[in-house]
């Protein structure tokens, strides 16, 4: 069985540079291409990642590369402001998206879809590839058919651009899903500063902390008379996400159409 060949945009970043190490770690998966915009010259994926050179040089031109190098899949940790080009990039050139970077509307997800259909391809957009995160939501999930009462409360260290998470958001989604909109505390409440209760999503609040120091973590809490329950994520390094990208790259060969959330491959 040949090779899954795979383009990393972002490659030079620090999500990209974990992707690039678990692909050359791979023996089911070909590195076609590393771009970065900020890219220098002469610089070998391989090195850049700490390991033996692997014959592929950092470029700064994503299309040249899908052009030229023909990959399968484009594994995506960029920007909010320059993954939906990318996505778009990637997929009129017949390459299967694989995204890890937020900043999509419902509405992208919708072109998206259709147009990865009429490629006759699969893509997979997803804000959170770790599967400790995905099973926190999932049980946040099903917690919320029994506890309707909840605030989620995330933790990302200064640098990042968006608030709330994708993480949070899609965790939003998903409670949803399996609780009416509710809206909790009292009618009579009144902010004193604004947005001090967080951000409001169908009846419940979602609170964004921003500090350095902090990685990336997430609770979601539950109230009912007499006890809480708070089902908690903490991730502490990159690597974490790995396995969950490494399962993407070869589900989405199997796709037909974007997938929305690495939920679905966790049974």
């Amino acid at each position: 069985m040949s090779r899954i060949r795979v383009a990393v945009a972002g490659a030079s970043g620090r999500m990209g540079r974990e992707v690039v190490k678990m692909v050359l770690e791979d023996s089911g998966l070909e590195l076609a291409a590393a771009v970065n915009r900020s890219a220098g010259l002469d610089v070998d994926a391989g090195r850049l990642v700490g390991l033996e050179p692997c014959g592929v040089m950092l470029s700064t031109d994503l299309e040249m590369a899908l052009v030229e190098q023909k990959p399968d899949v484009l594994v995506d940790f960029t920007t909010p402001q320059s993954v939906v080009a990318n996505t778009a990039l990637a997929i009129r050139h017949k390459v299967r998206p694989v995204i890890g970077t937020t900043g999509f509307t419902p509405e992208d997800i919708e072109s998206f879809d259709k147009q990865c259909k009429e490629q006759g391809i699969g893509g997979i957009i997803a804000p959170n590839f770790s599967i400790g995160a995905i099973l926190m939501m999932k049980f946040a999930a099903q917690a919320a058919k029994y506890y309707p009462h909840l605030e989620i409360i995330e933790y990302h260290g200064d640098q990042k651009l968006d608030a709330p998470s994708g993480t949070s958001i899609k965790t939003a989604e998903l409670i949803s899903q399996n609780r009416q909109e509710l809206r909790q505390g009292n009618p009579r409440e009144e902010e004193k500063i604004e947005g001090s209760r967080g951000g409001l999503y169908n009846g419940f609040r979602i609170h964004s902390v921003r500090l350095p120091g902090v990685f990336a973590q997430q609770e979601v809490i539950f109230g009912a008379f007499g006890q809480t329950l708070k089902i908690r994520h903490d991730s502490y390094d990159r690597a974490g996400y790995m396995p969950g990208v490494n399962v993407a790259v070869k589900k989405v060969m199997e796709l037909n159409g974007i997938v929305y959330g690495f939920e679905h491959f966790i049974d």
